[in-house]
């Protein structure tokens, strides 16, 4: 049974604050929530449309820093994850991107891809479904593991601090949003589109835990089947007027405006609607919830981590943008769906024991088309196909004797060299990409093409861009080139499919996301120094008193750790 359990409490309705507590005790507690994609201005943005008791308990009741910044180029969602969960960039961690290419597999790798491990039999084989998440097609493995980062993150320091007594969980619809804040040492569950369910792999389990069947079983996706999703306000309570056609995108179908059905279960993309809409939050805070109570997180001795990703805002904001209904009512919906959580965690844990800390992933830009409208008129879609103009081929010739074979493949940020063709003709590989690089800056389009030579070497100017580049490089996994756009300027095809925005910049909207740490031992306050997400990780280790992450670069916020 559950050792404590509080009311609803006017403390999760931010009416009160939270007690103080002696620097002996720790929290029972702590909820790492990550809302993928959430740039640090649109809480603010739409916080008059939100109600008491989730977004609006954590911003006003926490300590509520206003100008976070990643400081690394790639601003994807392994990247921000890993370094979330890890406190360090990714040329510490090792995730350069959502994928990279083996050059020892000849192929690209997938993030969390780990052949030694397959999802479990009982549950879904994203190998079975037609409509994998895009990233995820690069793989060709359905194995998933925490293996592919390279240092300790919060979650193994925790559970290394009391021999593994702590039960550590990361919950989301995105493998890569469980896998990496679960760490190494913890379990992690996400949703198959395959099959509508929540999976693992056998990294954690060799079976499914019960409760997990049980959960699976009542398929609870099938409940939003033949219905839609609406606006949860009037429709004169919006902040922003409804986004043009001309700058709207849909996918397989997907309407273009309210109301947006979901279609039948029996839909081909059925569960890809689910994902792309506050269903899919509300699945995995339904889920989340349920193994709050199952596994009876926050009853023992030691302190529990539970990590929730909600991934809903980040495909809308690819769908639709930020300056959109869709972007605004999601925010709404999670609003409410937080509410519920926290309530739960009240309930069953209190929110005075329960260290809770918001952050996200990455921000995003708006739709290339919307900045234009408003006068950007250098915002404009990108065409990969364009780098391989007619004066760098001649140059390939000139200088090198070669030709596109030089070229192994794009992938974001970076391009690939092949290194075969390289050594059989004797190239230095150092004057080659000085070459492309030189060359690809000529390209309307591109701010900056930055090689890894001089990245490896030290030969940057001293600038900040330069700075985010190279917190970028891992010599194993990075590519030969990385390419920066110019503000407002990206790929707008993913495997095929139109997207309206597209994140993975070092520009501010990109890296610019909001901090909050509420519940525990904290008093409500606005911070407008500069800190970055990378503060997080080594912030929690020092409240519970355990070592930091191994890699960690960040620092400890002095806010949240003194409660005076």
């Amino acid at each position: 049974m559950i050792k404590r359990y509080c009311a609803i409490s006017l403390i999760s309705l931010g009416l009160i604050s939270s007690p103080a507590f002696s620097a002996e005790s720790k929290p029972k507690l702590v909820l790492q929530i990550t809302v993928d994609g959430l740039r640090g201005d649109l809480l603010e943005r739409y916080k008059h449309n939100f109600g008491e008791g989730g977004f609006r308990y954590l911003m006003d009741q926490g300590v509520y820093y206003t100008n976070a910044h990643y400081q690394h180029g790639n601003t994807e969602t392994i990247v921000g994850h890993v370094s979330l969960a890890t406190g360090a960039p990714p040329s510490v961690h090792g995730m350069v991107g959502n994928v990279w290419y083996d050059r020892g597999l000849e192929r690209l790798i997938y993030n969390v891809e780990d052949g030694d491990y397959s999802l479990l039999t009982s549950g879904a084989d994203v190998n079975k479904s037609t409509e994998i998440d895009p990233t995820q097609r690069a793989a060709t493995k359905d194995g998933r593991s925490p293996t592919p980062i390279l240092v300790s993150t919060f979650s193994d320091e925790l559970t290394i601090s009391n021999s593994g007594k702590s039960k550590v969980f990361g919950v989301s619809i995105k493998d890569r949003g469980a896998i990496s804040l679960a760490g190494h040492t913890g379990k992690a569950f996400w949703f198959s589109k395959a099959t509508s369910d929540f999976v693992t792999s056998d990294y954690y389990y060799d079976s499914y835990p019960a409760w997990v069947e049980r959960w699976n079983e009542k398929n609870i996706p099938a409940q939003y089947s033949g219905k839609r999703w609406e606006l949860a306000l009037d429709r004169d309570k919006y902040t922003l007027e409804e986004v043009s056609q001309e700058q709207k995108f849909d996918l397989a179908g997907f309407q273009r405006t309210f109301p947006h059905p979901y279609g039948p279960a029996s839909f081909k993309y059925y569960s890809t609607m689910l994902t792309v809409s506050p269903a899919g939050d509300e699945l995995t805070a339904d889920f989340a919830r349920t193994l709050l109570q199952q596994e009876k997180l926050g009853s023992g001795d030691v302190t529990d981590y539970l990590a929730v990703s909600f991934s809903s805002n980040d495909y809308v904001l690819h769908l639709y943008g930020p300056s959109s209904l869709e972007a605004e009512d999601n925010l709404i919906r999670l609003d409410r769906t937080l509410k519920a959580l926290l309530e739960d965690i009240d309930h069953h844990v209190g929110l005075d024991n329960t260290l809770v800390v918001l952050s996200a992933d990455h921000g995003a830009p708006e739709a290339s088309p919307v900045a234009a409208s408003l006068g950007l008129k250098r915002a404009n879609y990108f065409d990969k196909k364009t780098l391989l103009t007619d004066a760098l081929k001649q140059r390939l010739k000139d200088e090198f004797g070669v030709g596109e074979e030089i070229f192994r493949l794009y992938a974001q940020p970076y391009v690939y060299l092949n290194h075969e063709v390289v050594k059989q003709n004797k190239i230095n590989l150092s004057d080659l990409q000085t070459a492309i690089a030189e060359e690809a800056m000529k390209i309307e389009g591109v701010a900056y093409a930055v090689t890894s030579s001089d990245v490896a070497a030290g030969r940057l100017a001293n600038t900040h861009i330069n700075q985010l580049v190279s917190n970028n490089y891992q010599p194993n996994r990075s590519g030969d080139i990385y390419l920066v756009f110019a503000p407002r300027t990206y790929i707008n095809d993913m495997d095929g499919l139109t997207v309206a925005s597209t994140h993975g910049s070092p520009w501010s909207y990109d890296t610019y996301v909001p901090v909050i740490f509420a519940g525990y031992n904290t008093k409500a306050q606005k911070v407008e120094r500069a800190i970055t997400p990378y503060d997080i990780a080594p912030t929690l280790s020092n409240v519970l008193g355990i070592t930091p992450p191994s890699g960690t670069t960040g620092n400890v916020l002095k806010e949240v750790v003194s409660a005076d």
